[in-house]
């Protein structure tokens, strides 16, 4: 209960795709390919992120490097899986350990990355941070207590966040909208934070719907005992 066996959850929008996408790929892999291999090279694709974010202060169209760095991680991080499957070669109990001990890194990896670029403050970039972290502690929980995975909220998991992220990075490379900025007060942000925030916002709303559906659903499996004064 609680490890990779248990039943996974995945509504994402392009998860028909994307399952097809990894199967073939997964089938072409050389044999020396292995999946702690993919999985330590998703991390490596979190660093080239980070480091594309934060030379965008020196030239914004570093921002193809951390798309880039986007694109290694989907593929190392989703593909682990899929190679363990696709050849029968399954650690259930290491494979979810490692996997998503990295996970948390990576993610703290590149929110802190975006933080330091100029396309986010870093504030907005730690919101983004706590609401996926926070996501991913419930997720794991309910692994744990519901013997479910699962990898998406409201048809949206981490390769659609990856490609929403690859989108805002284009946006801030060829659009002005980078120059735009309001004040409110002492606090000064830009159109690019106002989506960050948005990100931020809907991870801490999704955790939140799952919450209350999930909490119905424990309390009658798990009802509360009459109390008893005399035991």
């Amino acid at each position: 209960m609680g490890k990779e066996t248990s039943t996974r959850i995945q509504t994402s929008i392009l998860n028909e795709a994307e399952k097809k996408a990894l199967i073939w790929l997964a089938q072409r892999q050389p044999k020396w390919i292995t999946s702690d291999f993919l999985t330590y090279m998703g991390v490596l694709g979190a660093v080239v992120c980070a480091l594309g974010f934060i030379l965008a202060n020196v030239n914004v169209h570093y921002l193809w490097l951390s798309s880039l760095g986007l694109v290694i991680n989907w593929y190392g991080d989703s593909l682990d899986g899929t190679l363990a499957r696709v050849r029968n070669t399954q650690r259930p109990i290491y494979g979810f350990f490692i996997d998503h001990s990295l996970d948390a890194i990576t993610i703290c990896i590149m929110c802190i990355g975006a933080g330091l670029s100029p396309m986010f403050k870093l504030d907005v970039a730690l919101v983004v941070l706590a609401g996926y972290l926070v996501l991913s502690i419930y997720t794991y929980v309910c692994t744990i207590l519901k013997d479910e995975f699962r990898l998406t909220y409201s048809s949206f998991g981490p390769t659609e966040f990856r490609l929403v992220i690859i989108i805002i990075n284009t946006l801030y490379m060829y659009t002005s909208w980078r120059e735009i900025q309001f004040t409110i007060d002492w606090y000064t942000f830009g159109v690019y934070d106002i989506g960050g925030m948005a990100i931020g916002v809907f991870l801490f709303t999704a955790w939140l719907v799952q919450f209350v559906k999930d909490r119905r659903v424990l309390s009658k499996r798990d009802p509360l005992k009459p109390y008893n004064p005399t035991e």
